[in-house]
């Protein structure tokens, strides 16, 4: 793999060269700090100002150079303007032709200007982070949070590009402006919708992708998702255009769905089942929590396995789920609340989430992945609304053959039939990508080859078998990036914990503490609605149901305008502040709880939990390592174990805080998330300046 020395020397334009960060000469610099440092040339503190100072002057060579550039451009944006009206007026078709290709040099050179930013920005995040690791010392965050809030911050133009989004939004207007509805009023201002067909459009705006997170709703859905923007930037190539099928990305999003149903179909009902099988209704947090149990190491063993095969696991998890469902509807005649705990834990093992989101990361062309990662996190929270839904409908009862099928084992026997109707659909229509059939014929053919020659394939092809020791000692010592640095992913769950930087630990917290959160509230909202309120099976079906399809319109807000108001670290802190308020309200401290009260504070939990999360998980995939963004240890998988342990927990605690008695339960079950999430708002704060 090409080391990011060269590559950023590779990618330099000659006459712009004397402007990019001088990355070789920090990375030297950086070496003799260690060594004057180790010898007592110098202390810590002579090694940071003398670091800050020569970073800010490779930073402040940038920006000028960047502000008189971006002023060529105003210029030249401004010269065709003026042309533009007095051509606009005599309608000469051939001039105007001329002046859109003019636009497109323009554009074109904007191009070259983004692609310059995104090197420096890069080559910065690079020497912080190497600066940090030889020295051990969080510098960074020290020097982003002075530099960049700073009312003179010149860091915020490289990673704002505030003034070159304005050059870009004057060229899109104009060509917009000159493009098939010449001399209409059609405006890009006006009609946010309309789409600018020109390529050199098109091509500015994958490079301010690339610099920077889009705030698009679709984005916001795909950090749901956690198929990370370095995935889709610089993830497989393999997802192209010969490799996807439309019909299998269908398939994967559908397990999505049936599998959240499957998850909260039996919540409004699973205190009524426990308590028909002779058990406490708070017993229902077993029932509920014993599928995430499970889930904790079905997450490991599919995420490895979708290094190998799509299909197999997919089939596997079907298979699974109609056993698990099966033995839960048979619980009830069997009378065994051990063989209803049993059928929860098989579906837990049948949990191929990891399939699905690994299946779009690697097998979904990057043009429609930002799509698909959507269309993942929409699955998912359909699912969990028509999840109870469905459960308020199936409020009846009958026999066939000695089997009852009433509101408790009705769930279990549709989730049977649903499964094998998927697994029949998945058999005839699953295209198993080619790459993957490919690497099993290689490897079936030539293991023994393969196993001598491994470290040669995984290096290139081209790599020569031998190489002078001393040349390869010199090349790590002068260019070679840190092996910490690069894409090599974890290869177990301790060295993928190894990685976690205290950020990414923070987040990871936030992370447990709002799922926690949630599943207090959805798994003992049967138990405590029923408790005070006297509520019916149905209505907890329908107010689960409600709260599930406040995810998507929830989502439409914070992605498509509130991003764009604020800084995700402010909108992670608020949500955070508005989750503990809606713990708060949750409490019962009178005797009278009333329903406006739990179904306000639910609400605000749920919502702001919701928000959280997609926040939460932007935030997480820019701090974490870049190691951590693909194979089996991934931070997807490190994220799911989180949430999975965070519902395993809270279960656990509903069913603990049982033997309380129910009038005690709620105010049980909240102490444990208010301290959680106390803490969490802390670790936040602590953090909140390497957010950046």
């Amino acid at each position: 793999m090409v080391n990011f020395g060269k590559k950023l020397m590779a990618d330099q334009l000659e006459e712009w060269r004397e402007y990019y960060i001088n990355y070789k000469m920090m990375k030297k610099k950086v070496k003799q700090y260690v060594q004057q440092t180790q010898t007592g040339g110098k202390n810590r503190d002579q090694v940071l100002k003398e670091f800050s100072r020569m970073l800010d002057d490779q930073i402040e060579k940038i920006v000028l150079f960047l502000l008189q550039q971006q002023g060529h451009l105003a210029r030249r944006i401004e010269n065709l303007g003026e042309q533009r009206v007095v051509l606009m007026e005599r309608s000469d078709v051939s001039q105007i032709c001329q002046i859109r290709q003019a636009y497109r040099e323009v554009g074109y050179d904007l191009v070259k200007l983004l692609r310059f930013l995104d090197s420096n920005a890069t080559g910065i995040r690079k020497i912080l982070k190497k600066f940090d690791k030889r020295f051990g010392y969080k510098f960074t965050d020290y020097y982003v949070s002075t530099r960049a809030n700073h009312p003179y911050s010149q860091l915020q133009q490289i990673f704002k590009q505030v003034g070159v989004v304005a050059v870009v939004g004057a060229l899109s207007r104009n060509l917009s402006y000159l493009q098939d509805h010449q001399g209409s009023l059609a405006n890009i201002y006006d009609y946010p919708s309309l789409i600018l067909k020109d390529p050199v459009i098109e091509q500015i705006n994958h490079s301010v992708q690339k610099l920077t997170h889009s705030t698009s709703f679709l984005q916001f859905l795909g950090q749901h998702a956690l198929i990370v923007p370095g995935d889709m930037q610089s993830g497989s190539d393999l997802g192209d255009d010969k490799d996807y099928h439309f019909l299998s990305l269908l398939l994967n999003l559908v397990n999505t769905f049936l599998y959240m149903v499957n998850t909260y179909i039996i919540v409004p009902t699973a205190d009524d089942y426990s308590v028909s099988l002779g058990a406490a209704a708070t017993v229902c947090g077993v029932i509920i929590g014993s599928m995430a149990v499970a889930q904790i190491f079905s997450s490991v063993y599919f995420s490895a396995w979708s290094n190998r095969s799509y299909f197999r696991p997919l089939v596997f998890s079907c298979i699974m789920l109609f056993l698990g469902n099966l033995l839960y509807a048979l619980a009830y005649d069997l009378n065994s609340l051990t063989v209803l705990i049993a059928g929860r834990l098989l579906c837990g093992l049948g949990s191929a989430r990891a399939v699905n989101r690994r299946y779009i990361s690697d097998c979904v062309p990057l043009k429609t992945r930002l799509q698909a990662s959507a269309g993942f996190v929409s699955a998912s929270a359909l699912g969990m609304a028509c999840g109870p839904a469905l459960a308020g409908l199936l409020q009846t009862k009958f026999k066939i053959y000695g089997l009852t099928f009433n509101q408790n084992t009705l769930p279990g026997w549709v989730m049977c039939l649903a499964w094998i109707a998927y697994l029949f659909w998945l058999w005839i229509s699953f295209k198993e990508p080619g790459h993957i059939a490919t690497e099993n014929s290689v490897s079936t053919q030539s293991s023994d080859s393969g196993r001598r020659v491994s470290g040669n394939l995984e290096g290139g092809l081209g790599e020569p078998l031998l190489i002078d020791a001393k040349a390869g000692q010199d090349e790590d010592d002068e260019d070679n990036d840190d092996p910490e640095e690069s894409h090599t992913p974890a290869t177990s769950l301790a060295a993928a914990y190894r990685l976690l930087t205290p950020s990414v630990k923070v987040q990871l917290l936030i992370y447990f503490m709002l799922k926690f959160a949630m599943e207090i509230l959805l798994s003992e909202s049967s138990v405590v609605t029923t408790f005070y309120f006297k509520w019916t099976t149905s209505t907890v079906a329908i107010f689960l149901a409600v709260l599930g399809l406040t995810v998507l319109p929830v989502n439409v807000i914070v992605g498509s305008y509130v991003t764009n108001l604020f800084q995700d670290r402010q909108i992670l802190v608020a949500s955070e502040i508005m989750v503990l308020i809606g713990i708060v309200m949750s409490f019962c401290f009178t005797p009278h709880y009333s329903v406006p009260q739990y179904v306000t504070s639910a609400l605000i939990t749920f919502v702001f939990a919701e928000v959280l999360e997609g926040v939460n998980l932007s935030l997480l995939s820019r701090v974490m390592s870049s190691r951590l963004s693909r194979g089996t240890y991934n931070v997807g998988l490190l994220s799911t174990e989180a949430g999975t342990l965070a519902r395993v927990a809270a279960d656990m605690t509903i069913t603990a805080a049982g033997y309380l008695g129910q009038g005690r339960l709620l105010n049980a079950t909240l102490l444990p998330s208010l301290v959680i999430c106390l803490a969490s708002i802390v670790a936040t704060f602590c953090t909140y300046n390497s957010l950046y």
